[in-house]
């Protein structure tokens, strides 16, 4: 499976000693029924530490999944974790999820009104368009695939460009005229492994990494794209 991440924004100022001392063995337990069974689906906060600029931890969650067990669909817990890493940027102060997308869109909404009281607390991070431009083409030959958005031909949502030499295809500078990169995959620099990166700070490793290595790759590669 590749590894995963999205980035919010926080838009509360505080301090990561204050959101720790919060965060610091929370534990909630929510009863789901299923037939005659009850299930209790935790959700915990753990290994809370601050390394300078970051706090990070893990978030376990439960849920339940079904699995068919001789023809009948049996509930099931199932417990996943995320890792999550508040960061002071000068700034900003960003929120890293390492999981998929949508499990890490809860966690931030979880976290945003358990911090905060609020689900407007914490925020999609974003990347301009002209920033992500910028990075591409910063290191074209190391880009594998570009994707437009906001097109402005009737009819079409979306274009693509897959393959070496992207910068200097025509249909660039033609897809450039049209709409706004959204999508990329390209070489990292830090240690040649292949990245996906959304404007709204989606993060993907299609080459098999540990997950330290995957963090520091979004510190020093796509902490300093976000607006």
């Amino acid at each position: 499976m590749p590894l995963a991440a999205k980035i919010f924004r926080v838009k509360v100022d505080t301090s990561l000693e204050e959101l720790a001392d919060k965060l610091r063995d929370y534990r909630s337990v929510e009863i789901q029924k299923e037939g005659e069974e009850e299930f209790e689906l935790l959700i915990e906060v753990g290994d809370l530490k601050i390394e300078g600029e970051h706090l990070s931890g893990i978030i376990s969650k439960d849920k339940l999944i079904f699995v068919n067990q001789r023809g009948k669909l049996k509930p099931v817990l199932k417990t996943v974790d995320a890792r999550i890493i508040f960061s002071k940027l000068k700034d900003k102060l960003l929120l890293t999820v390492v999981q998929e997308k949508h499990f890490a869109n809860a966690i931030a909404s979880m976290l945003s009104q358990l911090l905060f009281l609020s689900y407007k607390a914490i925020v999609e991070a974003n990347i301009k368009p002209e920033t992500l431009q910028e990075f591409h083409e910063r290191n074209p030959e190391g880009t594998k695939v570009i994707y437009f958005d906001n097109i402005d031909i009737p009819s079409v949502n979306k274009l693509a460009l897959y393959g070496d030499a992207l910068k200097n295809s025509p249909l660039y500078e033609e897809y450039l005229a049209h709409g706004k990169i959204w999508y990329i995959v390209f070489t990292s620099r830090r240690n040649g492994a292949v990245m996906g990166l959304t404007r709204n700070c989606v993060v993907t490793s299609f080459t098999k990494m540990p997950e330290e290595d995957f963090v520091q790759c979004i510190f020093e590669e796509v902490y300093p794209l976000i607006s």
